[in-house]
């Protein structure tokens, strides 16, 4: 079985990766970057977390192999699903999860990570948001496919902010969806992925820096914002965040 663990850009999906994959390694099941070097999948499943990118059957066929050789293992993507995807979803090959953000909070991590990279001379997915109107247009992609992923039933939903401030709620959601049994090595897993833990952690593939809830308001402007609530209104509704 194939775990694929699907976030909003910006919105804790490395930590939420490492955290399914530490889970299931915790049980006795497969790492992912094994898989990915006893399998040649190098050019598949890309970057320290295993990112397989876009779900596609051309980059997804391959990844089946392992799976159906009785490994179980965990992936990354931020993609939305497509066709093949979703029928081996049915089928129960693969289990997904989905965390998302408030995509006004999403956008603007977005933004400052690429302004970043601008400043250190290298180019990352988010060095091309030079502005806030590029950033917005980018971050109205990825709630199309937050929309998507939100019409799969089977997929575990989780809010970027509820695993902030509820961790050990939603850390039992998830290693129930996983169909794992709370043991010493699981819980020593939840402990080390605690908000406070990964804060304070430079492990690489995390990207975690300020995390914090609704600091937009106090750096986007009025005229921004409201462009926002324009853009986002009805799925930030939707998604449970309030407009004002």
């Amino acid at each position: 079985m194939i775990v694929l663990s699907v976030g909003m850009p910006r919105a804790g999906s490395g930590w939420y990766y490492n955290l399914n994959h530490d889970l299931l390694v915790a049980t006795g099941y497969q790492d992912a970057h094994e898989i990915r070097r006893c399998y040649h999948l190098e050019k598949i499943l890309t970057e320290v977390n295993c990112n397989i990118g876009a779900l596609t059957a051309r980059r997804m066929l391959p990844i089946l192999l392992p799976a159906f050789l009785g490994k179980t293992f965990a992936i990354k993507a931020h993609a939305g699903p497509k066709p093949l995807a979703l029928f081996l979803i049915r089928f129960g090959v693969i289990l997904p999860t989905y965390i998302y953000r408030d995509p006004r909070a999403a956008m603007l991590s977005a933004f400052e990570n690429g302004q970043r990279a601008r400043q250190n001379g290298r180019e990352n997915t988010f060095s091309h948001l030079t502005s806030f109107e590029i950033t917005l247009d980018f971050m109205c992609e990825y709630v199309r496919i937050w929309e998507q992923w939100m019409a799969c039933n089977q997929a575990m939903h989780v809010r970027y902010e509820d695993l902030l401030v509820d961790y050990d709620g939603q850390a039992a959601r998830l290693v129930d969806f996983l169909g794992l049994k709370m043991t010493p090595a699981i819980q020593a897993v939840l402990d080390r992925y605690r908000p406070e833990q990964v804060q304070s952690t430079d492990q690489q593939g995390l990207h975690f820096r300020k995390g914090k809830i609704g600091r937009f308001r106090q750096v986007f402007t009025t005229e921004q914002q409201q462009a926002c609530l324009e853009t986002f209104g009805p799925y930030l509704k939707q998604m449970g965040y309030e407009l004002e």
